[in-house]
């Protein structure tokens, strides 16, 4: 295969064997595509643009059942050069060019479609479970260049759990779900995960699983499979650093919450803000005052609370952590420094509060207090050179 290709997917499609080509009904081959992630499809070793074969078959009328053959063109006319395809569809026949709809600037992921009269996934994981598991962990990968492992999601299969972790530097999710089914862990980038949530969520099965080797002996390959497509991805070379001692183990002060109307109360600051800022956390008494740092207004949400603590934190951080908890989460604190953990079942996402200032006399208490951006002290790949900027310890 040449340099740069990326096989990623095997469409499992039920049908009948016809020679070199096959027989199947057409929504199963129409669904199969459109869960699909790859930009080029390989039917009967003929090449073609996913997005544009599927539009095709979305407007073929005709029958429910499709034939799709190898051909060579029509000897009684004008000889055609190259491989096609001839797919018949009722009384509508079309013949398909090798790399139609395929263009220049079309990613070099390809997709194999394999027929067999049945396809039988022994599910290993919930396909809806899974689905929500990436949707909590993909948005808290790091968007810097300059490190690639922080771009990745850490698969990691031990002890009958898969845990799923994400870190941005700032930002720490770890999702862990039910999984009795063996060892592995693979380093998957981002990139090559847009679009699998959608196409999980459809899914009814799933089973996931590892395979040692691939492009270099050390690498491991990540396998979904699921009743019509069978996603696999080759593992980024790599260390993800040591996230479980990131995890703040004790706290001083709680608060079991509701965020939907957390979301709410964020949402109204930033609108007086206009500009994102930062928002002040005071938590205790049954409740959690969220107030904007420019002293233009407030809101109040009832909570189960223990202790007592003011902390502040970046509107928008705080604001993606709430829609990835859902639902009823627990906040635990240590301190207005430390590492603020949100936790829900299964899923815990640890934020990094803004730093504060202490003033040095009344009269700068009076003053709004100075602020930094977030400390940066959650994950970190270890750096090569010396920096003075404050980094997030690597580990």
């Amino acid at each position: 295969m040449p340099k740069g290709v990326n096989k990623i997917e095997q469409l499992n499609i039920e049908g009948k064997r016809s020679g070199q080509g096959f027989v199947a009904h057409k929504a199963t081959l129409v669904n199969a595509l459109s869960r699909a992630l790859a930009d080029r499809v390989v039917l009967s070793d003929v090449t073609l643009g996913r997005k544009g074969l599927l539009g095709y078959l979305k407007a073929l009328g005709g029958s429910n059942v499709i034939k799709v053959i190898p051909s060579n063109g029509d000897a009684s006319g004008s000889q055609v050069i190259g491989k096609r395809l001839k797919v018949i569809c009722g009384a509508n026949t079309s013949e398909l060019a090798d790399s139609e709809w395929v263009a220049d600037n079309t990613p070099l992921t390809f997709a194999d479609v394999r027929v067999s009269p049945n396809n039988s996934v022994k599910p290993n994981i919930g396909a809806s479970e899974l689905a929500e598991a990436l949707a909590r962990v993909i948005p808290f990968t790091a968007r810097d260049d300059s490190r690639p492992i922080l771009q990745c999601v850490n698969f990691v299969a031990k002890e009958g759990k898969l845990t799923l972790v994400s870190a941005d530097g700032f930002r720490l999710a770890v999702v862990a779900l039910d999984y009795d089914d063996g060892e592995g862990q693979a380093l998957i980038s981002r990139d090559n995960l847009r679009g699998i949530v959608n196409a999980l969520k459809r899914a009814k099965r799933a089973r996931v699983s590892f395979e040692s080797g691939g492009e270099q002996l050390t690498s491991t390959t990540l396998v979904i499979d699921t009743e019509l497509i069978c996603y696999r991805w080759t593992g980024a070379d790599g260390n993800f650093p040591e996230y479980e001692k990131l995890v703040p183990a004790e706290s001083n002060t709680s608060a079991h919450f509701d965020t939907v109307e957390a979301i709410k109360a964020v949402n109204s600051l930033r609108a007086l803000d206009g500009k994102g800022g930062s928002i002040d956390l005071d938590i205790g008494s049954g409740k959690i005052t969220m107030a904007d740092t420019d002293g233009k207004g407030q809101g109040e949400l009832v909570a189960d609370t223990e202790g007592e603590l003011k902390i502040r934190v970046d509107a928008q951080y705080i604001l993606e952590a709430l829609r990835a908890c859902g639902g009823m989460a627990e906040l635990k604190l240590t301190d207005s420094k430390s590492p603020m953990l949100f936790a829900t079942s299964g899923y815990q996402l640890v934020v990094m509060p803004m730093l504060v200032a202490k003033p040095h006399s009344e009269a700068e208490a009076e003053a709004e207090p100075e602020t930094t951006e977030p400390e940066a002290e959650a994950v970190a790949e270890p750096k090569p050179k010396r920096s003075r900027r404050k980094e997030p310890v690597a580990v």
